[in-house]
């Protein structure tokens, strides 16, 4: 999977919310510009697509009378939202975030697909739209889809066609609740004054990554564990390490997500020093790249090793990293973390 850069901010216009080159949110397994933390691939194109050919328009009035959901915003990522709860006539929709799990259709739990099929209008980045399969995005009135660097424009997007009346999911793969947009909705619910009973807002869960990526190199995560990003867009990398020698300190079983990007490999090579200060060298770790995707590859190597896995394909931002603790052990090609029946039981 290719990295792209996140230097097009000129995201395709829409009357129904904000339109600016904002800032990335970590979603689970994803591709990287140095922006985006779980996006799972590469797009740089256009970002609306409606249905029906014409302008959507959300019922949202101005001084004016024209009708409107929104405001372009400018390029600083801290203003305020462009329209408020006050800025809208209808009585409001419902608001979804959904999870499409690890990509695959068969991947998706069935309340996904049915809260996608009873959704009017679907947000989402391009690549997870593009998930969905055919007959759950022909169902919908509208789609309107974003590149790389529109989480918060597509947000508020969804939002605001909620507010303007429309039933709405906003997707995401993975789960919502993990390096995801499930907390964004509801902080720019809250900051146009709406409420999140107001929009009947629900998280529809998915399989996450980590979750994902486990089953594919056996049960390596069935004690006590932890998940890191390594992502630094959202979260200063002194909080990072300061967080892996923690865990690593402590024996959890670590799943970390958004390993690497081309703008950012020393993330990675100082994770796997922090590592090797609190784990044996042959501790195994299972590298998972695009789980459930066409390029899926998966292999399970000792923590020395991992470091030099940094300039391979198989260490990008669609990979998860599942590192064991001091009982993970390796067994006819899976990891097995004891999960301590052995002290009680025999077998």
């Amino acid at each position: 999977m290719s990295d792209t850069t996140c230097g097009s901010t000129d995201e395709s216009s829409s009357n129904c919310g904000g339109n600016d080159p904002e800032t990335a949110i970590d979603d689970n397994a994803a591709s990287d510009g140095g922006c985006a933390a779980n996006d799972a691939a590469t797009d740089g194109g256009a970002a609306t697509e409606n249905k029906n050919a014409s302008s959507p328009s959300c019922g949202a009035s101005d001084s004016s009378g024209s009708s409107s959901c929104g405001t372009s915003k400018s390029a600083a990522t801290d203003e305020k939202v462009g329209s408020t709860a006050d800025d809208f006539d209808a009585d409001p929709g419902r608001l979804f975030a959904v999870g499409l799990g690890p990509g695959q259709p068969e991947g998706m739990t069935q309340r996904a697909r049915a809260t996608l099929l009873e959704a009017e209008h679907i947000v989402g980045y391009t690549t997870y739209i593009d998930l969905i399969p055919d007959d759950v995005t022909e169902a919908a009135d509208e789609l309107y889809d974003t590149p790389m660097c529109g989480e918060v424009s597509r947000t508020e997007e969804a939002v605001d066609r909620a507010l303007a009346g429309n039933d709405v999911a906003i997707v995401g793969s993975g789960d919502p609740n993990v390096y995801a947009l499930g907390g964004l909705a509801l902080e720019i619910i809250e900051s146009k004054g709406a409420t999140a009973s107001a929009l009947d807002f629900e998280v529809v869960p998915g399989v996450p990554a980590a979750q994902s990526c486990a089953a594919r190199v056996g049960a390596p995560l069935v004690n006590d564990s932890v998940s890191i990003s390594l992502s630094d867009h959202l979260t200063p990398m002194a909080d990072i390490e300061s967080r892996l020698h923690a865990v690593a300190a402590e024996g959890f079983t670590i799943a970390i997500y958004n390993p690497w990007s081309r703008k950012r490999r020393e993330n990675f090579e100082t994770a796997c020093e922090i590592l090797l200060e609190h784990r044996p060298a042959d501790t195994p770790v299972g590298v998972v790249h695009g789980a459930g995707r066409d390029d899926e590859a998966v292999e399970i190597v000792e923590l020395g090793e991992l470091k030099s896995l940094g300039e391979t394909d198989l260490i990008d931002m669609t990979t998860t990293l599942l590192v064991g603790n001091e009982e993970t052990y390796v067994w006819d090609g899976q990891m097995i973390t004891p999960r301590g029946y052995e002290s009680k039981y025999d077998y």
